[in-house]
């Protein structure tokens, strides 16, 4: 089942985030599946680059037909695609990751420093707005908005940062909206590991 498409316009997806779908597909699955997802959604092999920017419509029936294909929700593709863009895009911005940070650190100035950064390199793209408030050391939510309704991708990145800062089984990672809203509240904390 496709995703429902938001009405309103949306800024569209860089081609970046497609190249490293097409990655991800070819490396869960194989590279007849990534084939067969593009002849699915009437698009052919040539029509992604990443210096480019694409309708989000693209996104929208890639993701649907790959959750047909796989069996999975379409929520849970773009979690666990959401965990698998997280070590390309910490090499995409490490200059801006201060060695310090660790998870709750890095979701906190993900808004300000490469959010902030995609933004002024590409004036054509739109990452999603961030709003992070930290309530506690321990403890911070993410209100998530954009028009792309892709809260799950969010999620998976959440996830995957806590894997690359290897706090995997020290973070809770929990949406307390819907995933595909336009305005999703994620709640991330840190607890203590048991030893």
């Amino acid at each position: 089942m496709e995703l429902t498409q938001p009405s309103l316009p949306i800024a569209p997806v860089h081609g970046t985030i497609f190249t490293l779908l097409k990655r991800y597909i070819q490396t869960q699955y194989d590279h007849s599946t990534w084939v067969r997802l593009l002849e699915a959604s009437n698009l052919s092999a040539t029509d992604f680059d990443h210096k480019n920017v694409y309708p989000d419509e693209h996104m929208y029936a890639l993701v649907g037909h790959a959750a047909e294909m796989t069996g999975l929700s379409a929520d849970e593709l773009h979690e666990k695609f959401g965990e698998y863009l997280v070590p390309d895009l910490m090499y995409m911005y490490q200059r801006l990751v201060q060695p310090e940070w660790k998870t709750l650190d890095m979701l906190e100035h993900t808004e300000h420093t490469m959010h902030r950064q995609v933004r002024s390199e590409h004036i054509e793209n739109a990452p999603p707005v961030l709003e992070v408030t930290r309530v506690s050391p321990t403890e911070l939510y993410i209100d998530y908005m954009s028009k792309r309704r892709m809260g799950a991708l969010a999620v998976g990145i959440v996830r995957g940062l806590a894997a690359y800062f290897d706090e995997a089984d020290q973070i809770l990672v929990e949406p307390t909206t819907d995933e595909n809203g336009e305005r999703v509240r994620i709640r991330v904390r840190q607890i203590p590991v048991a030893h």
